[in-house]
């Protein structure tokens, strides 16, 4: 069986169309996969401009969701003990650890594991079995991934909606914490900016402000439950007008970077009160240094927290949460736009300019947008 893919071979230049021979015999404990949606992540945006050192070529996609089609001699169940099945919907955790290296045993700091790699980014596709990444019609799960079955309840839209964002931000606040009627700043209205919108509400922040863009992001996260919005773009004293949406214009309690850019941080240091904390999410590529001011860390008492990935656990408690929330959160909402795998340089584009909610790539279809 051969399957299609679309391939990072050069960074800044077009995915090309390859073809790869699906295995027909699997490791004991991997699977194959056959790719129903593959999210466009932000993330994708920042490999394609090469500022991650990743190898090529490489298939990337690592917000999946497909049915299994091959399971590898003792692959029975998923992360939970739940039996597993050909044909069961399944979504993964993106990344596999060793378990055993000083960060994994030691410092239980899993996701900076010195072995870490990840479906769509860190597998070069000249290497046997090739596919591992999303933007293909099948992907190969090794051993050791955390496989979970989805409900027939949890629709594909909102587990690929939600994508890596949502767990990427479950792994930020449970590491820096919201307090019951914290003012947070949410700093970006994409899909990360988004997740952090929810997750916030949901930990009890009494009032959310989001600077971000454009007018259709923004009406967006109203949706989820933003107070106020701010038009990066429209306003050049944002400062300002955070400040004021905030209980004696003294800042917020909590900033959470979900930009990307590295103006960004310093940019959310000045919408802090004293005494405030700031979650930098957003600068997963190096997109470059940015000036900082180290004075208004002190002066502030700043407490500045990073956060890298997410582990098995925080993708159960992104699916538990979707299933919980109902429509609450509409997160099936924010896939507006649909591509083959064809035209896999089209939906990189629209997540690039920020065209689209959320686009994806649905193996064998080719939707005009």
């Amino acid at each position: 069986m051969i399957a299609k893919a679309a391939v990072l071979a050069r960074f800044r230049e077009p995915l090309e169309m390859r073809e790869y021979p699906a295995p027909e015999r699997l490791k004991a404990g991997a699977a194959l996969v056959r790719v129903e949606m593959a999210g466009i992540c932000g993330t994708d945006v920042h490999l394609w401009q090469g500022q991650l050192p990743i190898p090529v070529p490489v298939i990337l996609g690592h917000e999946t969701v497909g049915r299994i089609a091959v399971l590898g001699e003792g692959l029975e169940k998923d992360w939970l003990g739940r039996p597993l099945a050909v044909g069961d919907r399944v979504a993964w955790a993106s990344s596999i650890v060793c378990g055993t290296c000083y960060y994994c045993r030691v410092k239980r700091q899993p996701t900076r594991c010195l072995a870490r790699k990840a479906y769509g980014i860190s597998y070069c596709a000249d290497e046997p079995p090739h596919l591992h990444g999303g933007y293909a019609e099948y992907i190969v799960l090794l051993p050791g991934t955390a496989i979970f079955r989805l409900p027939e309840s949890l629709a594909t839209e909102s587990v690929v909606g939600a994508g890596c964002a949502l767990w990427t931000v479950i792994h930020g606040v449970e590491r820096m914490g919201i307090g019951w009627g914290d003012v947070v700043v949410v700093q970006g209205s994409g899909p990360v900016g988004l997740a952090a919108v929810a997750v916030a509400r949901e930990a009890g922040a009494s009032r959310i402000i989001v600077t971000g863009g454009p007018e259709h992001r923004l009406e967006r996260v109203r949706r989820f439950g933003a107070d106020v919005t701010i038009d990066v773009e429209a306003h050049r004293d944002r400062k300002g007008m955070v400040l004021e949406a905030t209980p004696g214009g003294h800042g917020a309690d909590v900033v959470m970077e979900c930009v990307g850019h590295p103006a960004a941080v310093a940019e959310g240091m000045e919408y802090c009160r004293d005494g405030a904390k700031m979650l930098v999410l957003g600068q997963y590529g190096d997109a470059g240094p940015t000036p900082i001011n180290p004075h208004a860390i002190t002066r502030k008492q700043l407490q500045l927290q990073g956060s890298w990935g997410f582990e098995p656990r925080h993708v159960l408690g992104a699916l538990e949460f979707l299933e919980r929330s109902g429509g609450r959160y509409p997160f099936a909402g924010t896939v507006t736009h649909r591509f083959g795998i064809e035209q896999a340089n089209e939906a990189l584009e629209a997540t690039r300019t920020w065209a689209s909610g959320k686009s994806v790539i649905v193996p064998k279809e080719a939707i005009s947008c």
